[in-house]
């Protein structure tokens, strides 16, 4: 595998922990807009993103391979954690 190809397939590693926490975080803003009015998007969608990245690569580590269905599950429950901890819980500024 070339150094392209590498660095492509570890992009695609984590287009879904990207994605996910992008769409959360502006989901999130767009349900309770009245209630976040006052926290930025981008303080939503970027510890989003690196709770997913990190679950990612946990799975990756403790199944030996990406893709299963128990991580992508741990990424949608630590994405929810992470929004509710800086929406509406301790972390909110």
């Amino acid at each position: 595998m070339g150094p392209l190809y590498a660095l492509w397939h570890l992009g695609n590693l984590f287009v879904p922990a990207l994605g996910l926490g992008l769409l959360s975080a502006a989901l999130a803003k767009l349900v309770w807009l009245h209630d976040l009015r006052g926290v930025p998007w981008l303080h939503l969608a970027a510890p989003a993103c690196g709770v997913a990245a990190l679950v990612t690569l946990t799975g990756l580590v403790a199944f030996g391979r990406d893709g299963k269905m128990a991580t992508y599950g741990a990424m949608v429950v630590g994405c929810a954690l992470v929004l509710w901890w800086r929406g509406f819980g301790p972390g909110r500024r």
